[in-house]
């Protein structure tokens, strides 16, 4: 017994020795040659790319103090992104500064800044090929004070027609006017001094400054003598430009209004003054006797009767 317990106890060593050699040397094969088997995925690559380090309010200054480096996926860097801080800060004059607001992780952009050493000044912020073109306005025809900068705006604008003589002198001295509406979807840049696109306090104000094209300038500039502008302000998001067409008078409804019936009477009586010759007066006949002679003579009633 003891003889056949010290053999099984060795066969049993021995296979168990045998599993641990197969589990090591061929599992490792068999894995590698499984379908369901992946390689790891490599590595994507990333860019430097300039970032704020914090908040950078409207007209802060760009220096190194504000600026780190930030390695982003090839696919997810903006176009025109710095890959380094001495590109931002380096530049003759001196660093930029912000034209618009910049939150923090945000990547810097030219379109964010300002040239070298430049103030936040109205020229930096408009967009390339554009020009600013400023308008008067008022607290009714400005919104009311409730646009600002960076909002979209239609311009739209109320003129007097002129009317042929004969037609003044028929309808005594009558105006007609018609309204158009000049430019749709415009940016403001400015309401008075006020340039930074972050505001959010309504002010009352009366220019507004507009970014448009040449030829909306020179529209601009003849429709300001042309008649009075006024500005409607769009929704957030709102880009649509919408078929218009002028519109008068006569679009606010009917222009003949019923007349009282005192005086509907005046006008008929009146008309009907004119369009008759006035009766004669009423006259009497007496018979006047001279002598042997006798007369009938018409004189005039007191009361025309």
């Amino acid at each position: 017994m003891r003889t056949g317990t010290i053999i099984s106890l060795g066969a049993s060593a021995v296979l168990g020795v045998g599993a641990l050699l197969v589990a090591k040397v061929w599992l490792p094969h068999a894995a590698q040659g499984s379908p369901s088997a992946k390689a790891p995925a490599p590595a994507e690559a990333t860019v430097p790319v300039v970032v704020a380090s914090g908040a950078i309010p409207y007209g802060g200054k760009l220096d190194a103090s504000h600026l780190v480096l930030a390695h982003l996926p090839q696919g997810a860097v903006p176009q025109g992104a710095y890959s380094s801080i001495e590109q931002v800060t380096s530049q003759n004059g001196g660093a930029p500064v912000a034209v618009v607001a910049i939150s923090a992780r945000e990547p810097i952009l030219p379109t964010k800044v300002s040239g070298a050493g430049a103030k936040p000044t109205l020229s930096a912020m408009i967009t390339e090929g554009m020009r600013a073109y400023t308008i008067g306005i008022s607290d009714t025809s400005g919104g009311g004070g409730h646009i600002l900068p960076s909002d979209r705006v239609d311009v739209v604008l109320t003129r007097e027609v002129p009317l042929p003589q004969k037609v003044r002198d028929d309808c005594g001295g009558c105006k007609r006017y018609v309204t158009n509406v000049v430019i749709q979807n415009v940016r403001i840049l400015g309401m008075d001094l006020n340039a930074d696109p972050s505001s959010t306090q309504p002010v009352l104000a009366h220019t507004a400054t507009l970014e448009v094209s040449m030829a909306d300038a020179q529209r601009l500039s003849l429709a300001a003598q042309a008649g009075s502008l006024s500005l409607a302000l769009r929704r957030t998001g709102q880009g649509e430009v919408d078929p218009v067409r002028p519109m008068g008078v006569r679009d606010l409804g009917p222009l003949d209004t019923p007349m009282a019936p005192h005086a509907a009477g005046l006008r008929s009586v009146s008309h009907a003054s004119r369009a008759k010759p006035a009766a004669a007066a009423a006259r009497h006949s007496i018979i006047v006797v001279n002598g042997d002679a006798r007369s009938a003579v018409d004189v005039p009633s007191e009361r025309g009767l």
